[in-house]
């Protein structure tokens, strides 16, 4: 019986570690991309969040309304449910600020230079300013930082507490 509930604990934080990493991922689309609408209108880039989901497939004037970029944010960070559910499983037990930094580099990478056919509004590249290469680099690193640093750490707790529980018994 007791063994039984040894593994009940140490199965269960295993959950809420995918659970509190899809929870980091929503929080950070949230925020960076929040914060890059915020950019947007102060003019240190040249694309907003409404600008990819929306403006890309739509030309309809509420598309450049407030509502267009709350849900703009809102289906970000749902999205970025998967962006964290795929640095849990390729990268949770690499630790530091490191592996955020280049995962958000390559996102945007990703975003700028492979998928910008797919978003007509955005324009190519080349053809954005520095302004913009900068601001929304910097976003997708600190997005990347968050998403990693958080999903590490969690990971590096979980362990800790498990390699807790599984010595408590030979004490």
């Amino acid at each position: 019986m007791a063994e039984k509930q040894k593994d009940q604990r140490q199965q269960e934080p295993q959950q809420s570690v995918i659970g509190k990493a899809l929870i980091t991922g929503f929080i950070a689309g949230i925020l960076w991309s929040g914060l890059g609408t915020i950019a947007y209108y102060f003019n240190f880039t040249q694309v907003s969040p409404a600008s990819f989901i929306f403006r890309s497939f739509w030309q309809t004037d509420w598309t450049g309304t407030w509502l267009a970029e709350v849900l703009a944010v809102v289906i970000i960070g749902i999205l970025s449910l998967g962006t964290a559910l795929l640095y849990y499983l390729t990268m949770k037990k690499l630790n530091g600020i490191w592996p955020g930094m280049l995962f958000g580099i390559a996102l945007w990478a990703v975003v700028y230079l492979v998928l910008t056919p797919v978003f007509p509004a955005i324009p190519t590249f080349l053809d954005l300013n520095s302004d913009t290469w900068v601001t929304t680099g910097c976003l997708f690193i600190l997005y990347g930082v968050f998403i990693g640093y958080s999903i590490s750490y969690e990971y590096r707790e979980f362990n800790e507490t498990a390699n807790s529980y599984s010595n408590e018994g030979r004490i």
